[in-house]
């Protein structure tokens, strides 16, 4: 039986301890009805919002996440936001396919009830060991075929329904994303809605590393990624990690460095490590983790994954971590894949639907294209979007300034006024990651205040 969001007694106690805490800030989360897609079963019909900030809040920021990312990937970043813009609320989106995760030891490991010994074996440790029974249990793709369809059409349904509850009594709500969550923007922000973009009502739109330029890939191509979809795997292979791989080793890994960041690495004995995540030296959970997803030693295929966090100490056994040179610091960045004090939730999708990705490709800057017919993809008002609009782009390591024209592109289409125009890159010392997660200077954020209080009521 595929497993529905499972949230026991221990994890709903956290969450309200979450919620009442003010160090955090008013903090919840809820899923909510999403679009009702004929091919998937009811129960995956849903979309999820992670709340953080005043709840009367004026102003909302919704963000949507990247690639194999989720909503607890924006956790630190929301509060750091909310404690600067006080009239915001941020409003983190958790897509679909993340029901079908597993959270039931990582939650009563961030309760405390589980070891850090169980909760690698729980995940991780049973592959090779036939003596663990009870183990995290892997979903069959023929079980999940329905996850095929879960592409933009789904998923900006599902991020209208989260729009409109936002803008529930007059808040004035600005959408975002990072990476992929940028084109989800465009997407989002050229859909037509019985006519009507988008952005019709919302004040402003966010792109952090990502976004959507013109032209999309043509016809051909789309049906040939259509076919090669209906006869793989409903998931996409993250840094070439097979789902649900991904997702496991930054849950584990995250919550090991929360749990016990100065012990001796357990992942890096485990001989299912993959070689080119492994450090050269033993190293303590925390220099483990930061070595597989620094900038310097963390390997290409990862490059989606990595920040400025820091380098492996000269000297010790077992080395520790050095935070010279970092942007983010390491616990910080474990805090956002862990999830921490959010039971049920962790910053990586376990499952990303390749379907999202490939319809991605046919956004085109918001411009009707051949490939769009195709994959029922409909943004199609890229030259009628509000004048009015705010839009701010930031552009890191991955998209730089591809990221700066594809926003200049969009508002000289609909004759959004420069001045309108927020542009920053920072591709030359700013990983993908980094505009998320810098602290305490963090160049994003630096912009990001400003322009929130435009935009604003």
């Amino acid at each position: 039986m595929l497993p529905l969001a499972r949230l026991t007694l221990t994890s709903v106690a956290l969450l309200l301890a979450v919620a009442a805490s003010p160090a955090l800030g008013a903090t919840s989360f809820r899923w909510m009805k999403g679009f009702d897609d004929p091919d998937t079963p009811a129960k995956y019909d849903r979309v999820g919002v992670l709340k953080i900030g005043k709840k009367k809040a004026p102003n909302v920021l919704v963000l949507n996440p990247g690639t194999s990312a989720s909503s607890a990937y924006f956790a630190p970043l929301a509060r750091t936001i909310v404690k600067r813009a006080r009239d915001w609320q941020v409003w983190a989106v958790e897509r679909r396919e993340n029901l079908l995760e597993d959270h039931s030891v990582a939650d009563q490991a961030k309760a405390g009830t589980a070891t850090p010994q169980r909760l690698f074996e729980y995940y991780l440790g049973h592959i090779g060991d036939d003596s663990i029974e009870d183990h995290f249990e892997f979903i069959p793709d023929e079980d999940v075929e329905f996850a095929k369809n879960w592409g933009m059409r789904v998923e900006i349904e599902d991020l209208h329904r989260v729009v409109r509850k936002a803008r529930r009594g007059g808040r004035r709500v600005v959408v975002g994303g990072h990476s992929l969550g940028g084109t989800i923007t465009t997407a989002y922000a050229t859909w037509d809605f019985g006519g009507r973009p988008g952005a019709k009502g919302l004040a402003g739109l966010v792109f952090i590393d990502g976004g959507s330029g013109s032209p999309g890939v043509s016809k051909k191509e789309a049906k040939s990624s259509l076919q090669e979809l209906a006869d793989g795997s409903p998931w996409l292979s993250f840094g070439g990690i097979t789902a649900p791989f991904a997702g496991l080793f930054n849950i584990v890994g995250a919550e090991l460095v929360k749990l016990e960041p100065d012990a001796p690495a357990r992942l890096g004995d485990w001989e299912f490590l993959p070689d080119d995540l492994r450090p050269p030296v033993p190293t303590t959970t925390e220099a483990g983790y930061g070595y597989a997803l620094d900038t310097e030693t963390s390997p290409e295929g990862l490059v989606a994954a990595q920040a400025h966090l820091g380098r492996l100490e000269p000297s010790g056994d077992p080395r520790a971590w050095d935070r010279a040179g970092e942007l983010t610091p390491v616990q910080r960045y474990a805090d956002m894949f862990a999830g921490t004090g959010l039971p049920g939730l962790d910053g990586t999708a376990w499952y990303h639907p390749q379907r999202l990705t490939i319809d991605g490709r046919t956004v085109g800057g918001g411009n009707r294209n051949p490939a769009q017919k195709v994959m029922d993809v409909r943004a199609t008002h890229g030259d009628d979007l509000p004048r009015k609009l705010r839009i701010y782009a930031f552009g890191a390591s991955l998209g730089g300034q591809r990221v700066i024209d594809a926003a200049k592109a969009l508002a000289r289409q609909s004759h959004i006024p420069r001045r309108r125009l927020t542009l920053v890159n920072r591709a030359k010392t700013y990983s993908h990651n980094d505009p998320n997660s810098a602290a305490p200077r963090n160049a994003f954020v630096k912009h990001l205040i400003p322009f929130l209080a435009r935009a604003g009521m």
